[in-house]
């Protein structure tokens, strides 16, 4: 386990110092985004994630540095699902394409904090407890199979409770107000459309978690490693968005990639207690179903394009 006094605060500051950048210096202003400045956005995002794998690589070897990189290839993955109910919300809502991005930024934000606040814990919970590791694993292949197993369920975000939560207090105004979340009419503060968009993606988020936090739990028992992985893939998340939310019908296997990922962290962490498959070979195998399910997507599409041509 990675122990220095400087570690955790150091990272935190990091983490704050690159937000702020983010969202009060490179975008102050509401704006579109156009998929070349997200592209620009990913690729600095992604550089950031590879120079922190090199150090981990250097300073604490060879297997913690796997894990963080197992652990972010595995947050990212299922980071592509997310991106795609997302953009369901944005669509049902209406939501101005300017106001998008200070959307997913508080939500990548309250991403954040909710991990910090089940991570480190359940870190603590794995290692004490054999049965909670079982639990954890069982889960796991259960969520990656019911994930094969579901098809693509549409899921409707004005049924969310959350929503008519919000709604039954008459206190949301019925206009979307520039990017502001909340505005005050006669001395009394209400909701804007934005706020109850921004609770729906929490909402989502947390669903999620549910399947990515125990996934990255399986990968390592560093509380460190698998909360910096974990706030690397989701800090990119929202540029990755604008960069791939119109395409994710386009990958018609990556639910199954997801799903074999899944099952597979599930059945290592279940079988941990009796043989403890390497890093490097989880790191492998965990690249290979994402990459392979992408390819087989694009290969596909290829196909199906060059019989519509035919």
């Amino acid at each position: 386990m990675i122990q220095h006094e400087w570690l955790w605060p150091g990272f935190l500051a990091f983490v704050a110092l690159i937000l702020f950048l983010d969202l009060f210096v490179l975008h102050r202003r509401d704006h579109v985004i156009s998929a070349r400045e997200a592209g620009f956005t990913v690729a600095g995002y992604v550089s950031l994630a590879m120079i922190f794998a090199a150090g981990i690589f250097y300073f604490a070897g060879a297997r913690r540095g796997s894990e963080f990189l197992t652990g972010y290839l595995v947050e990212q993955a299922l980071s592509l699902d997310n991106i795609f109910v997302i953009a369901l919300i944005f669509s049902y809502f209406r939501v101005p394409p300017e106001a998008q991005y200070r959307v997913l930024f508080y939500g990548i934000v309250g991403a954040i904090v909710m991990r910090l606040s089940l991570i480190v814990p359940g870190v603590k919970l794995v290692d004490q407890f054999f049965i909670v590791g079982m639990a954890l694993g069982a889960l796991l292949v259960f969520s990656g199979y019911k994930m094969m197993m579901c098809g693509d369920d549409m899921i409707d975000p004005g049924e969310s409770r959350v929503v008519k939560l919000l709604k039954r207090t008459g206190r949301v105004t019925d206009e979307y107000q520039g990017a502001r979340f909340f505005v005050r009419r006669g001395g009394l503060l209400f909701m804007t459309p934005l706020f109850v968009v921004l609770a729906t993606v929490e909402v989502t988020d947390l669903v999620f978690a549910v399947d990515s936090i125990p996934a990255v739990l399986a990968v390592s028992n560093d509380p460190f490693i698998v909360f910096s992985s974990n706030v690397f893939a989701i800090m990119g998340l929202r540029a990755l968005f604008f960069v791939l939310a119109g395409m994710m019908r386009e990958f018609h296997h990556l639910k199954t990639g997801l799903s074999l990922v899944l099952i597979f962290i599930g059945a290592k962490m279940l079988v941990a207690h009796f043989y403890e498959i390497p890093a490097t070979a989880a790191l492998l195998v965990t690249a290979m179903l994402i990459v392979g399910s992408v390819v087989a997507s694009v290969l596909t599409r290829e196909k199906k394009g060059g019989e519509a041509r035919g």
